[in-house]
């Protein structure tokens, strides 16, 4: 623990620049001078937020301030959160949106039961796999731009599902800060400019192989990305913001505006009808939770989402005391990492959509983890590890283009909530008038026809995005959720290992050097023949020491320092004390976020 506070300390509260691009003109800040002191906690965090009536920790300061306004008048943590994600689409483009997919978990106090809300979208239903491979060519996989992966977009269908449960107010008047705001403008925040430039160079360097024309007015008009503190309007999202507050669901799904949507994604080469939007709809899962220690259990969403990977890591981590070693310590994060390439090498193998591949239920058993704990070798990285001997397969997600955030209201409903446009903005494409851009989801399909997440008509593919929950001595005790795709499940563990192994508090758990293990098997990859990159690289903050980093190389890892925070992810966090209802939320460096209450 030592060791991993002094190496944080010496680079993380630095001078924040005004914007973006002094980021890129001022790199020797950091050099220059290091963070102050603190007189309680760590000093490479600052105080997590303590409040008692209702609280929301988003990725946007302003989406923050909305759902704290939605509580106030009278709102539940469920209209409060979808507020908040609305707004969220417009002030964080880069990471989400009405053309993508949400996922959520709710623990509602009145019945004493956690909800989950799968809303993620599917392919055409008529288009064949062997249709598709005739329009991608000699291609070995979906590309992540223009209208082939493209998936129906379910968050506008999950929104109204989670209010008509769960809502008390009108859609309307829970969707009205944010139309309001993309009339009025809202000023950029400084990591989402950073992003929109990232995005704008993105797309401009593929453009001849998609339309881009509609996105370009959307968001670059002038020809560049908006920077920080410049004042940006979206009256097309306004526009279409206000039908469906008018009209509800069906104003997004069947309606004129649908076949707007339809007639330019056919245009562009998409198989989508008007019925594909019009039957879709979102599915109420039963989350699955795993003990781990303390009275600890985490809970996640069943696929074809990845949460179980999470709960897997916990299966196989609890074999071990991590707390017998220091935080930042080589050993304690090679087991970390293993758990990690153990967990994936299944979700590669066996995660995808339930409705068509049955997911074996050995995965999440305890017998299952021990077995699994005993492939780590304690002295090195194991060079390739294959998926479970069960019975019954691109990349994953890029970093930073997910947003998440959590609302727990004064009647202790908590919302964890998760939502996403997947690879960057989207797939590029924008329907005329309408101010949002479509997921490129499709593009985690499969091309493997044996391959239980190959692309099928109708089907949903692998999801990266998983919002967790949070409960101890059975009781439901916090939402929380950290973004950017394969950081997801080992970036949930990492967070339950700082609190319950090594004693953090919610903003220190978030705050403290991440790693983010890439590579191994992908749930793209064909079933047969190896694995393109079986070790993988672990990629660590510079707050990991130096010590432990040459300790890992020794021990066979591929280790490698990244200080921009990009793709370790962005956090949120709101515990309840079950017994006087106070509410602790944190956010963290690594994004705009803010958690606050009253």
């Amino acid at each position: 623990m030592r060791a991993l506070l002094a190496g944080v300390a010496a680079f993380a509260l630095t001078a924040i620049p005004a914007s973006a691009q002094d980021t890129a003109e001022r790199p020797e800040v950091e050099e220059q001078i290091g963070g102050g002191g603190r007189p309680v906690g760590a000093n490479w965090a600052r105080s997590p937020v303590i409040a008692q009536h209702g609280m929301a920790a988003t990725a946007h300061p302003l989406a923050t301030q909305i759902a704290l306004d939605v509580l106030k008048d009278g709102g539940s943590a469920v209209e409060a959160a979808i507020a908040a994600n609305a707004a969220l689409g417009l002030m964080e483009p880069t990471g989400n949106g009405i053309g993508g997919d949400l996922f959520a978990i709710i623990y509602d106090p009145a019945t004493g039961e956690l909800h989950g809300i799968n809303g993620s979208g599917r392919s055409p239903r008529n288009q064949t796999l062997a249709q598709l491979r005739e329009k991608l060519g000699e291609a070995e996989a979906l590309p992540p731009y223009g209208a082939l992966p493209i998936t129906v977009p379910g968050t506008v269908d999950a929104w109204f599902a989670m209010h008509e449960r769960f809502g008390r107010r009108s859609m309307a008047a829970n969707l009205a800060p944010t139309i309001s705001y993309a009339r009025e403008g809202h000023p950029i925040a400084p990591v989402i400019g950073m992003y929109l430039a990232r995005s704008l160079k993105a797309y401009s360097a593929r453009e001849d192989q998609f339309d881009f024309s509609n996105a370009r007015q959307v968001w670059f008009a002038d020809g560049n990305a908006p920077e920080a503190g410049e004042i940006f309007r979206n009256p097309d999202l306004a526009d279409t913001l206000e039908a469906i507050a008018r009209d509800g669901r069906d104003a997004f799904y069947d309606s004129a505006l649908t076949d707007g949507m339809i007639d330019y994604l056919q245009a562009q080469g998409s198989a989508f009808t008007r019925a594909d939007f019009a039957g879709h709809s979102s599915e109420w899962v039963e989350p699955a939770c795993v003990g781990y220690k303390d009275g600890y259990e985490l809970c996640e969403l069943p696929p074809n989402s990845q949460g179980f990977a999470a709960l897997q890591m916990v299966n196989i981590l609890k074999n071990i005391d991590l707390s017998q070693w220091e935080r930042g310590s080589a050993e304690a994060l090679h087991y970390m990492v293993e758990a990690k390439r153990l967990a994936y090498a299944d979700v590669a193998r066996f995660y995808a959509d339930p409705d068509f591949a049955a997911i074996p239920a050995q995965l999440l058993g305890e017998d299952y983890g021990a077995e699994r704990f005993k492939l780590i070798d304690p002295a090195k990285a194991t060079p390739e590890f294959a998926p479970g001997e069960i019975e019954v397969a691109p990349k994953l997600e890029g970093e930073g283009d997910t947003t998440y955030l959590t609302v727990v209201d004064g009647e202790g409903m908590m919302v964890s909530l998760i939502q996403s446009n997947y690879r960057g903005m989207g797939g590029g494409l924008v329907a005329p008038g309408t101010g949002f851009m479509f997921q490129d989801r499709g593009e985690l399909f499969s091309l493997d026809p044996a391959h239980p997440n190959a692309y099928e008509p109708g089907k949903r593919p692998f999801h990266t995005i998983i919002p967790a929950f949070v409960k101890k001595d059975g009781q439901p005790y916090m939402a929380l959720g950290l973004m950017g795709g394969g950081m997801q499940p080992q970036g949930h563990v990492q967070v339950l290992v700082n609190i319950v192994d090594y004693g953090m508090n919610l903003q220190e758990a978030g705050d403290a050097a991440r790693f983010n293990h890439d590579g191994g098997r992908q749930p793209t990859e064909a079933l047969a023949g190896p694995s393109a990159d079986p070790l993988g690289t672990l990629y660590v903050e510079p707050g990991i020491p130096a010590e432990s980093i040459a300790q890992l190389r020794a021990m066979g890892h591929t280790v490698e320092v990244v200080d921009n925070g990009i793709m370790f992810g962005g956090y949120q966090a709101i515990a309840r004390d079950p017994a006087t209802g106070v509410l602790t939320g944190a956010t963290e460096m690594r994004k705009d976020g803010q958690a606050s209450g009253y």
